[in-house]
């Protein structure tokens, strides 16, 4: 949940660096698309002219002259003349689209029959063929750039405006991601039954209704969950003090009502483990620090308590391993579980620890007779209760295992209730593996 935002704002720059570089290759192509009409008509005239001007200075010649004059006009401008013979072979023209268009351009100048080359010979430039008289001849042009090179310069461009628009795209995302971060915090915070901070109201304009929204729900909550520790703590320490006057009276009842006294303390001790379970839950146990622990000390301490009260309980454990733990909290929770598991199992509980990549997990396992699949998560809730699955303890008040769910989700864990394959119920216990730790 906390890594949510960072993979969103991955997502949108690597969505804006997509979106960018199609953005840059279409207008690199549809600009490619309409400068090359132009350019294609200026290199055409460009060799046009050369060629209609070198014909016409060796028509105007003597044909005693005319070898002279093309040793004259090679050495202008780079253009060279050559003698022609057309039995010789040509390659076609590359296919690429500005030649090809300069080609045909060339060719509605100076007629369909004009042969259009690139290279003859291995030497660079365009080569246009002409006649004078029954003589054909060969004008290679270098300086019109047939072999366009790929323009960097426009990819040098695209490159910094591609990188400033990310830059852009960053601090935008950003500036929309920081509000989003904090309200997943702030969510996550009321999800494991934290009081979530007042988040700040100045983030963009359509986050904004959303941040006063959660702080209005957050205020909310914090007050009717004040409302209702309140009430449960003022009804719970009431109802005590009448319970201890009930249970001395019954104390001093004649013996002749033993049958009856049993019965009637075992009704008030009940009621008194209720209380006491609200207590627990309105009380809470987000104010106890951490404290680095192996968690087999307290599955030891454990054994040795439901020994005392004349349990035996088999703990298996796993390697020693040391993370920060709530000590009463989580006595607290592995107590409601075993209680629990002798509430409404056959009298046989086993405890295991293991450690594995990234997780230490507890295992409280009974021989009862377990509670359907789909009313697991359910039971995990305040006030959720399944005696008619687990029919033999009629007593509590559905809240033990939801304060094992607020102390397992306090400690960035989980709690599961799972059905054994032989028999009875799982409830597991997972608590992550820190990486500082």
């Amino acid at each position: 949940m906390r890594l949510l935002p960072r993979r969103l704002l991955s997502r949108i720059m690597l969505l804006i660096a997509i979106l960018l570089a199609v953005s840059i290759y279409a207008s690199l192509k549809i600009f490619d698309y309409f400068d090359r009409e132009p350019r294609a008509t200026a290199a055409a005239l460009q060799a046009v002219t050369i060629v209609n001007y070198t014909r016409a200075s060796l028509i105007a010649s003597h044909e005693n002259r005319r070898l002279a004059l093309l040793s004259e006009l090679s050495g202008r401008e780079g253009v060279r003349v050559y003698a022609a013979d057309f039995l010789e072979d040509i390659e076609a023209l590359p296919s690429d689209p500005f030649i090809s268009l300069m080609a045909q351009k060339i060719r509605d100048k100076l007629g369909e029959e004009t042969i259009i080359t690139v290279n003859h010979y291995d030497i660079p430039g365009l080569w246009i063929s002409f006649n004078v008289g029954q003589d054909d001849f060969w004008v290679v042009i270098p300086k019109i750039q047939v072999d366009r090179p790929f323009p960097w310069h426009w990819l040098g461009w695209a490159a910094v405006v591609g990188l400033l628009s990310l830059v852009g795209g960053y601090l935008l995302t950003a500036r929309i991601n920081r509000p989003l971060t904090m309200l997943v915090h702030a969510a996550e915070r009321l999800r494991n039954g934290e009081p979530a901070p007042k988040l700040p109201e100045d983030s963009v304009e359509e986050l904004r209704e959303v941040t006063h929204t959660f702080n209005e729900m957050a205020e909310s909550l914090a007050r009717l969950d004040a409302e209702r520790t309140l009430l449960l703590a003022g009804v719970s320490h009431d109802i005590r003090t009448p319970l201890a006057r009930l249970r001395l009276a019954v104390e001093m009842l004649p013996q002749e009502a033993d049958y009856m006294k049993h019965g009637m303390i075992e009704d008030i001790s009940d009621m008194d483990n209720i209380i006491h379970q609200f207590l627990d839950f309105v009380r809470g146990v987000e104010g106890e620090p951490t404290r680095m622990m192996d968690i087999n000390d307290l599955l030891r301490a454990l054994s040795e308590r439901q020994l005392r009260a004349g349990r035996e309980l088999k703990i298996s454990l796993g390697p020693k391993y040391f993370i920060p733990i709530r000590p009463l909290a989580m006595q607290r929770l592995l107590d409601n579980l075993v209680g629990n598991a002798y509430n409404y199992g056959k009298g046989k509980v086993e405890v295991r620890s293991q450690v594995m990549a990234d997780k230490i997990v507890v295992s409280v396992l009974d021989n009862g007779p377990g509670i359907p699949p789909e009313h697991a998560e359910r039971l995990l809730r305040p006030f959720e209760r399944m005696d008619s699955a687990r029919n033999k303890y009629e007593g509590g008040s559905g809240l033990g295992l939801a304060i094992c769910n607020r102390i397992s989700k306090l400690h960035g864990g989980q709690l599961y209730l799972l059905n054994r394959p032989e028999g009875g119920l799982e409830a597991r216990l997972s608590l992550p593996i820190l990486p500082n730790t």
